[in-house]
């Protein structure tokens, strides 16, 4: 344990069987578990197994659009390009609604990612209740 602690690394101490301790974590394996492709009958060999995590990788880094990204993928986001696909594509939607306004009920959708993202916010201390 000192040696995490050394390298700045916190240990997790997530309860057996309790899946909203790391949803971060589940929500990943839920995707890896349900890419198609993903061999249901196991890896023959752990050169298999981390040959096709490899490749798992390769594609939601490079290739999978991500909802909350606003369907750009990871490295797009990572390396800045996110910013100019989303406004090109925020061009191409305004177009449509000028073309075809009957088509359209509200404004475009939204086409823009927060400067800032978290995986763990810090929480807002919990306010104490005066007189007790």
């Amino acid at each position: 344990m000192e040696k995490l602690y050394d390298l700045g690394i916190t240990p997790s101490y997530s309860r057996p069987r309790v899946s909203n301790d790391n949803a971060f974590a589940e929500s990943a394996f839920k995707t890896l578990k349900y890419r198609p492709g993903f061999p249901i009958d196991g890896f023959a060999t752990l050169t298999e197994a981390q040959e096709w995590v490899q490749q798992f990788t390769e594609w939601y880094n490079h290739e999978h659009r991500h909802s909350a990204l606003r369907y750009v993928t990871p490295s797009q986001r990572h390396n800045g390009e996110a910013k100019g696909i989303l406004a090109q594509r925020r061009e191409v939607f305004e177009a449509a609604k000028q073309r075809h306004p009957e088509r359209w009920s509200g404004d475009i959708r939204k086409l823009s990612l927060p400067e800032i993202v978290h995986l763990n916010p810090e929480r807002d201390p919990v306010p104490q209740a005066a007189g007790f």
